[in-house]
C-alpha cells in the first residue's frame, strides 16, 4: 500500500507524526505490535516545511559514538546545510517510531523528496 504526505506549509512534528503512525500500520484493521507491515509512505514538497528562524537555530541533534567525551551537539540549521531538509525529517520520524528490531525495515518503507 502506498500512502502520499503533502508536506507544503505544515508543520515538521505533524508530519513525521502521521507518518509514524502509518509505517507503523496504526491505520489497517489488522495492526499488530510485532508486525511490521508493507505500507510505504512518500512525503513529498520537504523543502516547502513550514518551520521558524527561532527553532532551527534552537533544536539540537544528538551524536556519540559511545567513547567518553565524545558527545556532539549539532544545530537544525547545520543538519539542514550539511545534510538538506530531508535528514532532519528523516529523523524526526525515526524518533517518533519504537525503538526495536521492527525499525529499519520501518525507516525503508520511507521515501522523501525534495
Amino acid at each position: 500500500m502506498e500512502h502520499t504526505i503533502d508536506a507544503k506549509g505544515k508543520k515538521l512534528g505533524r508530519i513525521a507524526s502521521q507518518a509514524a503512525s502509518i509505517l507503523m500500520g496504526k491505520n489497517l484493521a489488522t495492526f499488530a505490535r510485532h508486525k511490521a507491515p508493507a505500507v510505504k509512505v512518500s512525503i513529498i514538497n520537504v523543502g516547502k516545511i513550514s518551520r521558524t528562524e527561532a527553532k532551527t537555530k534552537e533544536k539540537r541533534h544528538i551524536r556519540f559514538s559511545g567513547y567518553p567525551g565524545s558527545q556532539k551537539f549539532e544545530s537544525d540549521e547545520a543538519v539542514t546545510t550539511r545534510l538538506g531538509v530531508k535528514e532532519v525529517v528523516r529523523r524526526a520520524v525515526r524518533g517518533m517510531i519504537p525503538n526495536n528490531k521492527l525499525r529499519p525495515g520501518m525507516l525503508k518503507n520511507l521515501n522523501i523528496t525534495e
